[in-house]
């Protein structure tokens, strides 16, 4: 038996998070109306957004909800998905984080079957959308401006309220001309009135797997820039059905164009290169996307085998430039990291990287890239939780010990707990061989609790320079996982912003590529996106350790725009968050695009 709790690497005065959510206000429990029929969207989960919905600053928090999945549903209250409001003042060191339920006062009615939320400013006001995709009709609710949402799903055009089976999505300028496009995840063609009745190798009725369905076409919708959005999904080249959990974007082939990857679940992986002309006269030609996936090395294993691709992680883990992925399965098949080689070309690494051991006996959802303890490299953090009847007999005793069982579990039908897990970076600079190091018991009884984990976000919320992480429970509390780990540490915070509309307000521009210089002149680069994980949107602002710069009270920063110009912006304060706004740079003459050595 391949064991679990695997530890090594200093140790920490404590663990490197605590769940706070209680004490500041979030209640949250994500139900899924299981009543013994087995329907595969019990198992699926929910997400959430951490976002600045009301320009304040900090980072509120949207979850979304199930509810009973009977056509007659029994009386009770109405479960619906939360908005809550972050009401910190100041750094959060002082215990001032804060948030309340502004649900209703926010005007939001998202009653659907939840699963997951996009967040982006579709409409270009400055003002961040929420695009909610659930097992039913999705929703696009915009926001208003002054703390409160409007659905305006009707009227921004065919597809958006898609009636299939959503999870991921993810709002993305495909085609270059300023304005955000919509990607739209759909997992397998499911019903209550037709379920699919499945059974585990004991003979006890189980969960299927996406294998038992059909799968369902994913949907690309084109912001026209009055408001709503054309459906240009088959035009663009989408057209295999697959069962896709988890989208995230970036260059990933080094062309200057934002690209797709796409993880299915059971099924080869898509790597949706953008093709799109460039844009002419205000407007580009038709998007156009071709999927690369199988010659970059991303659609299967590296035995050549599809696996049960639920989150994905993007991120610079080894220091090149260059954005990997990570993505999380099914247990015994371990999570997988492909590390960049340039190009669209991508090397599955899981074998050197010291998270195929750890990772074999769980199933994980969401996931992140993050630095966690401010030391300069990304470390990983996954959501876990089994989606058949667990058989605990098959860990060994070892492992049973290092977890905390929870209350109830093995009532019947609901064996699924798993502990989450934090993996530590600890790849040498300049080495070729990628280490992480699952941190199990260091980690603290928060990362032993077992429990049925999915959506996963990441953001800074207390606004004190270390990253934090939210996590939905399926039938269990969220957990809002406050970072302790960078406390004292010196950190530097941006937001890459474009230039505002006429009569709005500057927004994030998704896809630019941040660097900062480090004091022997090559940078650290990250890139600004809100994607990712299983179901869930992070916070898009830009974290960096002052680790390695000339003077760790301040730092220049490099931003590389999603059109390929450049510019610098110099003696960025550190301890605190600075808008870098597009044109307020020095411009920078250089050609290609962002990499580690850049001058």
């Amino acid at each position: 038996m391949i064991g679990l709790a695997s530890q090594s690497g200093p140790a920490h005065a404590e663990p490197p998070f605590a769940d706070v959510a209680q004490q500041v206000g979030i209640d949250h429990v994500y139900r899924n109306g299981m009543d013994g029929s087995m329907h595969l969207v019990e198992i699926t989960g929910g997400g959430v957004a951490l976002f600045d919905y009301d320009g304040d600053g900090d980072l509120d928090l949207y979850a979304t909800q199930g509810h009973s999945l009977k056509r007659d549903r029994p009386p009770g209250p109405v479960r619906q998905d939360r908005l809550f409001r972050n009401e910190l003042i100041g750094p959060s060191s002082d215990g001032s984080l804060r948030f309340v339920d502004v649900t209703e006062v926010a005007g939001i009615r998202s009653r659907g079957y939840g699963m997951g939320v996009a967040t982006g400013d579709y409409d270009d006001d400055g003002d961040l959308d929420l695009y909610v995709t659930n097992f039913g009709p999705n929703q696009l609710w915009r926001n208003e401006g002054d703390g409160t949402f409007r659905d305006v799903t009707a009227a921004a055009g065919s597809g958006v309220g898609d009636a299939g089976w959503s999870v991921a999505a993810t709002f993305v300028d495909l085609d270059g001309d300023g304005r955000l496009d919509l990607y739209v995840g759909n997992y397998v063609e499911a019903s209550i009135e037709n379920p699919k009745t499945c059974r585990a190798a004991t003979g006890e009725l189980d969960y299927c797997g996406p294998l038992a369905y059909r799968p369902a076409s994913d949907r690309l919708l084109r912001n026209q820039g009055d408001g709503t959005f054309l459906d240009v999904t088959r035009s663009a080249g989408l057209t295999v059905a697959a069962a896709g959990l988890g989208v995230g974007s970036g260059d990933f082939d080094g062309d200057g164009r934002i690209d797709l990857f796409v993880a299915n679940d059971g099924m080869a992986n898509q790597l949706w290169l953008n093709r799109t002309e460039p844009v002419q006269n205000g407007r580009s030609a038709k998007i156009r996307l071709e999927d690369d996936a199988l010659f970059a090395g991303l659609a299967f294993n590296v035995g050549g085998q599809p696996e049960a691709s639920m989150g994905v992680a993007s991120g610079d883990v080894n220091g090149d430039g260059l954005d990997d992925l990570l993505i999380t399965h099914l247990l015994r098949e371990t999570h997988t990291l492909y590390l960049s080689r340039g190009g669209g070309a991508f090397l599955d690494a899981t074998g050197q990287s010291g998270l195929a051991a750890p990772s074999w006996m769980m199933t994980g959802f969401g996931t992140a890239f993050l630095d966690y303890d401010l030391d300069g490299d990304l470390d990983l953090l996954v959501a876990n939780g089994a989606v058949t009847n667990f058989d605990r007999n098959s860990l060994s005793a070892a492992d049973v010990e290092h977890w905390i069982l929870a209350e109830g579990e093995d009532r019947p039908g609901w064996r699924l707990h798993q502990p989450n897990q934090i993996f530590r970076n600890e790849t040498v600079p300049g080495s070729s061989k990628i280490r992480f190091v699952d941190l199990g018991r260091e980690a603290g009884d928060l990362f032993r609790r077992a429990e049925v984990s999915r959506g996963l976000g990441v953001g800074d919320l207390d606004n004190d320079g270390d990253p934090d992480a939210v996590i939905v429970n399926v039938e269990g509390p969220l957990r809002l996982l406050k970072n302790r780990s960078g406390d004292g540490k010196g950190w530097i915070g941006v937001r890459a912003l474009g230039a505002a509309a006429p009569g709005g307000k500057p927004r994030d521009l998704y896809g630019s590529r941040v660097g900062l210089r480090l004091a022997d002149g090559s940078y650290r680069w990250r890139t600004v996106r809100s994607d990712g994980s299983y179901a869930s949107a992070s916070d898009p602002r830009i974290l960096f350790a002052t680790v390695g710069v000339d003077d760790s009270s301040a730092g220049a920063v490099r931003v590389v725009w999603p059109d390929g110009v450049s510019e610098d912006y110099l003696k960025i304060r550190a301890g605190r968050y600075t808008d870098l706004i597009r044109g307020n740079g020095l411009a920078v003459t250089m050609r290609g695009v962002a990499g580690a050595t850049h001058p």
